[in-house]
């Protein structure tokens, strides 16, 4: 059975595609990984059939609208923040986006993630609030839950926009075994001069490859890992080093193994061209037996864009739960949200 390595090797290598593509199936694989739009800007300018070429280049343009839509919501967080004089940096893809990197091409973009100080986060509230955003998730129990062990406020969407913001005060739930330095990625992010900000080149990568494989289930992780790949490929043509430096970077966050991980893949999936390190940190980009099985979850789609492989998938979701809570909080978590269907 066919699995999205399709996918993968086409965005790597869009030279490799022949007229005879599966591309029904190509595109199916994009279009449920998110990745569409930065499939369609990796094969602008190639020989497509007709009705392909039609397909991506309407991709671009829908692209481009969810561009400029981020940039419009990111830049209303900023007028109703400006007055609390905090600082407010840009995450994920919209970052990417207002910092003008090749990571924003084609790429869908959804919610709006900002990181703010946790000090902050009363006067950040209560000014989104003031500005027209209301909660998502009205539960008690959800919403005692998100203050008192989320890495976020619980989720906002704006009643005119119908856009989602989610503010973050650090970049990891409080339950999580690993603790990153909030405080420092906040020191070291990059004004963009509107009074908005973005994660350090280092930072950038570290958060993805945190959110990527010390939180979530690797759900969407294709797209995610293909951000870190254009992020190195952008910091490596100014620095050779670079890489060591997102080492180094992922070491103050105790974050240094999740990081590893994402450079040993994206080295292996899209032949990023990163090399290994002995000193001053270490990174060894030899294959690792548990590799492949994170490869294999991260390609279980089919070209039907079905996603496969339940086992693989099942056994991610239940690791997602356990690197966010101790045992005796997960099982209270679960037994709570099951009473309560």
């Amino acid at each position: 059975m066919a699995d999205a390595l399709i996918l993968a090797r086409a965005l790597a290598d869009p030279q490799s595609l022949a007229l005879d593509t599966d591309w029904t199936g190509l595109v199916t694989m994009a279009r449920a990984e998110q990745l569409l739009g930065t499939l369609a800007w990796r094969l602008d300018g190639l020989p497509l059939p007709e009705d392909v070429a039609v397909l991506l280049a309407d991709a671009r343009a829908a692209a481009e609208n969810g561009r400029r839509a981020a940039l419009w919501e990111a830049e209303m967080a900023r007028r109703a923040l400006a007055p609390l004089g905090c600082p407010v940096v840009l995450l994920k893809g919209t970052a990417f986006a207002a910092a003008g990197l090749s990571a924003a091409r084609g790429r869908s973009i959804g919610d709006l993630d900002i990181l703010v100080p946790r000090a902050s986060l009363d006067a950040v509230e209560a000014a989104l609030l003031a500005a027209g955003w209301e909660w998502v998730k009205p539960d008690p129990y959800d919403d005692a839950y998100y203050r008192r062990w989320m890495h976020e406020l619980p989720p906002l969407i704006h009643r005119d926009r119908d856009r989602m913001i989610d503010v973050h005060h650090t970049i990891l739930p409080l339950t999580a075994r690993v603790t990153p330095d909030a405080a420092a990625l906040l020191a070291d992010a990059r004004a963009l001069g509107n009074g908005l900000s973005v994660l350090s080149p280092e930072g950038m990568i570290v958060h993805a490859a945190a959110h990527l494989f010390a939180d979530g289930d690797l759900a969407g992780g294709l797209r995610n890992l293909w951000d870190i790949h254009c992020l190195l490929c952008e910091g490596l043509e100014d620095d050779p080093d670079f890489a060591l430096s997102v080492i180094e970077e992922a070491a103050r966050h105790q974050l240094d193994a999740a990081t590893a991980l994402a450079l040993r893949l994206t080295h292996q999936m899209f032949g990023t061209p990163v090399k290994s390190y002995t000193h001053p940190a270490r990174l060894d980009l030899k294959p690792r037996p548990l590799d492949r099985l994170y490869r294999r979850r991260l390609l279980a789609r089919d070209d039907w864009g079905r996603p496969t492989r339940p086992f693989t998938r099942f056994a991610f979701y239940v690791r997602s739960h356990w690197l966010r809570m101790p045992p005796a909080m997960l099982a209270r978590h679960l037994w709570t949200k099951w009473r309560r269907g």
